[in-house]
């Protein structure tokens, strides 16, 4: 945790004309300000709240300076600290720099220099935090690959655990890109199958009709071009576990030759007089749900009834917190590494804009977004302008002023400040065209928040929007 940029500064002078001219000059610069005319005001205060900086006198009643920055430095978050004294000696300085004091300066000081001087600790100090946090985020545990610490990824790898010491297949949703192949691996890299073969396959890559061939293999002279036997991926992964990604993709036909394997572990290859054992667990993944897919008669009941009894979701990164900042971190490392750049971190305003963004396409987007960004960097930071122009926020061109006002007419009774709400909410859904997210985001509330007040208004006619709708 680091100290928040709107944290005050503590001026500590027992002067209260030279104290209240430091703390006007600061309060001018834009800096909130707090002042106390000793070394006991001062920790009163540092015990009440957080304090970005200490400016202190070395000369105070009582407890010096010196005494008062051994004091900070014992905090938990300790303050930046600048020394300022009439009395400056290289002695006292090289003391105070030694107890961790960020600056010194000797009275009498410039003004203009001392707020230049307050600037450069403050942003020093936010950029040692911000590196500080990014060490702390690359030196986090991973779980077989997947990097997040948010509650729905803790629940995750807990369900994976459990379900590793199970055997039966096993189904895993979730959006595209959201890693869903880093959990079938999890799941074989947790079971006592671990030591055997993991094998992978995307149902939507292969052709209908070379399905059956690719899973369970063919005998030799089966078709034409089969000039020789080959063994199936059931084969293969015997003793250890398949993946049959995007098994929505599967045909139907070949979901009923799927089934019976699935009940008897064993496989006829095309073309073959025997069946051979396969002593395969089987995860399935899709992005598709699958309900609708089976009441259109295009997914099989039963296929899917025999997959979802042990059943995971993957959360996309929209729900994952600050796990963006974690994966940020790791991909900023290993695009920086593979690109033999000096990239060290990513703006404090450059984070906020990902945090904002919305990632239908999950962690593959945010790697790609990393990756373009390594990319264009110019410096050693990542900045806003490194990032693509449609993760900037939603801007409203401005409007006639009679174009909100025209939501009454003069002889409307004075509304309500909740119906002034509800239509200026839906005046913002028409010019962004119905586009919820983008509402939420420009009027500084969750889309939770809007459905709910979108609801509370929902029975006005007019509105010409499907609440329901993300």
């Amino acid at each position: 945790m680091s100290r928040s940029s709107v944290d005050p500064v503590l001026v500590v002078e027992d002067d209260p004309g030279h104290r209240e001219l430091v703390m006007d000059e600061l309060e001018d610069a834009g800096l909130q300000v707090q002042g106390a005319a000793d070394a006991a005001a001062a920790q009163e205060i540092l015990a009440s709240i957080p304090v970005a900086l200490v400016l202190s006198d070395l000369r105070l009643p009582g407890a010096d300076g010196l005494a008062l920055l051994a004091h900070c430095r014992r905090l938990p978050l300790p303050p930046a600290f600048i020394m300022l004294t009439a009395f400056g000696t290289i002695p006292q300085a090289v003391e105070a720099l030694k107890l961790g004091a960020d600056d010194f300066l000797t009275k009498p000081v410039d003004l203009d220099h001392l707020v230049i001087r307050v600037r450069r600790v403050l942003d020093n100090r936010r950029l040692q935090a911000e590196v500080l946090r990014y060490q702390a985020l690359l030196q986090a545990d991973d779980f077989h690959g997947m990097i997040g610490n948010s509650p729905p990824m803790q629940a995750l790898y807990d369900q994976v655990r459990r379900l590793a010491r199970a055997s039966g297949p096993v189904l895993v949703t979730g959006e595209s890109g959201t890693g869903k192949e880093l959990v079938a691996r999890a799941i074989h890299r947790e079971s006592d199958r671990a030591d055997g073969p993991f094998v992978a396959i995307n149902c939507a890559g292969i052709p209908g009709e070379l399905m059956e061939s690719e899973l369970f293999g063919h005998a030799a002279g089966a078709f034409s071009g089969a000039r020789q036997a080959r063994r199936g991926l059931f084969v293969e992964a015997h003793g250890g576990t398949l993946l049959l990604d995007e098994i929505g993709e599967m045909p139907l036909a070949m979901q009923a030759k799927l089934l019976r394997v699935l009940q008897d572990s064993r496989v006829r290859p095309v073309g073959g007089n025997r069946e051979v054992d396969a002593d395969v667990r089987v995860v399935a993944a899709t992005h598709r749900d699958l309900g609708p897919m089976i009441q259109h008669q295009q997914f099989r009941e039963d296929l899917f009834y025999r997959l979802e009894t042990f059943c995971l979701r993957v959360p996309p990164l929209r729900e994952r917190g600050e796990d963006i900042d974690r994966l940020a971190a790791r991909l900023l490392a290993r695009f920086s590494t593979a690109m033999d750049r000096d990239i060290r971190g990513i703006s404090p305003e450059a984070m906020a804009r990902l945090r904002q963004h919305d990632f239908p396409g999950n962690v593959r987007e945010l790697a790609n977004l990393m990756e373009r960004a390594v990319t264009f960097c110019g410096g050693d930071t990542i900045e806003v302008h490194d990032l693509p122009e449609r993760l900037d926020p939603p801007r409203i061109e401005p409007a006639p002023a009679t174009a909100f006002t025209a939501l009454w007419s003069d002889d409307d009774p004075i509304p309500t400040l909740a119906e002034v709400e509800s239509r200026y909410i839906q005046w913002v859904l028409q010019r962004l065209q119905g586009n919820k997210r983008q509402a939420a985001r420009l009027l500084g509330i969750g889309r939770r928040t809007l459905y709910r007040r979108l609801e509370g208004s929902s029975a006005q006619a007019g509105d010409g929007f499907d609440h329901r709708e993300v």
